[in-house]
């Protein structure tokens, strides 16, 4: 039986965490002898494991985001819009990296592995993948470069560091270490959507590297276009039809929930009969002040009942600045509702404008809300929906092209 490791800072906790577990359980599912290898454990499955020791994670958090603070002028701001890959884990002495014939990274920062680990496990003589959830993987420092394009040639003057006043600052130096590092250690990298590999395309740093699209596994079977639970037993409001958004945090700047606020005022002036639901931690608690359409929030939900508030919902809508590949478009999809979202990001990989879902081509509000009225008045065959979902995201899909990239 083959063996492959999953390194990922945690199992569970944040969205590149619950994909990857997502992943390990897909390639149980085909015969293959998946863990994972993390420093947040969240889960009590033995096939999770944590790397190092409580003193050596700790320590090496804090180091990073002390490089970090240091190198920003002894300013906290945008403090985890960056990671270096300095400092990590001492993953290559961990038994089950040992026995692997194969590494798939994911998330790996904040302490998690530094770059020069990666280099030890390739001369193991280990496979290496690379899962990319963000951008790291082709900026000096960035998880996402927003409207910087300076990472298609070197980086520096980097917008997160010192207001992007310094050449050769610590994004520039990071950077020419991973161009060392992808010179000579073999990666195969595998971006979550077409979205995610254009931007590897444009990056010096991973022109010229071998890029597969894979997209997350998402548990398609555990979603169902008819709810088990109605909608006081979720806490939903009685009046239909719902207009659901979701995040791990909604007023993460990101998401950009001050223009689903602005979009859904523009449908209640428009006279549109819905509700909107809302799910998701929001830490600030007047961020929905402003929003007169009738609505509710629910704060964090457990997961199951997430595929429940979705077989409840007419319209998933996303108003995302960017995004790799959104799993509440694709949740919700899954239980048959229709998705209206900003067309930037891995949003294409999973809508097709007019077929499947709407794709606001500006960040007007009232352009968006007119195809949230259109797929209110209009709504696709939810069935349909869910189908179209299996075929392109489920799990057993996912891991197939897994086991072919890998040869296993």
């Amino acid at each position: 039986m083959k063996k492959v490791v999953i390194i990922n800072h945690s199992d569970t906790k944040g969205g590149a965490s619950v994909v990857s577990y997502r992943l390990m359980q897909a390639l149980c599912a085909r015969g293959i002898d998946a863990r994972m290898v993390v420093m947040d454990k969240q889960t009590d499955s033995l096939r999770v494991s944590e790397a190092g020791t409580p003193m050596s994670r700790r320590l090496a958090f804090l180091r990073e985001c002390l490089q970090i603070y240091t190198h920003n002028g002894f300013d906290r701001r945008d403090l985890f819009k960056v990671s270096t890959g300095t400092y990590g884990q001492p993953l290559h002495s961990h038994p089950w990296v040992q026995d692997a014939d194969a590494v798939i990274l994911g998330w790996v920062n904040q302490g998690m592995m530094s770059l020069d680990e990666i280099e030890r496990i390739h001369r193991m003589g280990k496979r290496v993948a690379w899962t990319l959830h963000d951008m790291w993987v082709a900026t000096g420092v960035c998880h996402h470069a927003g409207t910087c394009t300076r990472y298609a040639e070197a980086c520096g003057n980097c917008p997160f560091l010192c207001g992007g006043k310094r050449t050769n600052d610590l994004s520039r130096r990071i950077y020419g270490r991973k161009r060392t590092l992808y010179s000579h250690v073999p990666i195969d990298f595998v971006a979550v959507s077409r979205w995610l590999a254009g931007k590897c395309a444009v990056s010096a740093l991973t022109a010229d590297q071998r890029v597969t699209v894979i997209p997350n596994a998402f548990p398609v079977g555990d979603y169902s276009v008819t709810p088990t639970l109605t909608r006081g037993q979720l806490g939903l409001p009685p009046v239909p039809p719902l207009v659901v958004m979701g995040a791990a945090r909604l007023d993460d700047p990101i998401k950009d929930l001050p223009l689903a606020v602005a979009t859904l005022n523009a449908l209640h002036d428009k006279g549109v009969r819905c509700a909107a639901v809302f799910y998701g931690a929001i830490r600030d608690p007047h961020a929905l002040d402003g929003l007169r359409l009738p609505h509710v929030a629910l704060g964090t939900v457990e997961q199951n009942k997430v595929a429940q508030i979705h077989a409840h919902a007419a319209v998933v809508l996303s108003t995302s600045l960017y995004e790799t590949l959104p799993g509440t478009l694709i949740e919700g999809m899954a239980a048959g509702a229709t998705p209206v979202a900003t067309g930037l990001g891995g949003q294409t990989d999973i809508i097709e404008h007019g077929v499947n879902g709407y794709l606001a081509r500006t960040r007007e509000p009232e352009e968006i809300a007119g195809y949230i009225e259109q797929a209110l008045n209009a709504p696709f065959d939810r069935r349909a929906q869910h189908d179209s979902v299996a075929r392109r995201f489920s799990a057993d899909a996912v891991a197939e092209q897994y086991i072919r990239l890998l040869n296993l």
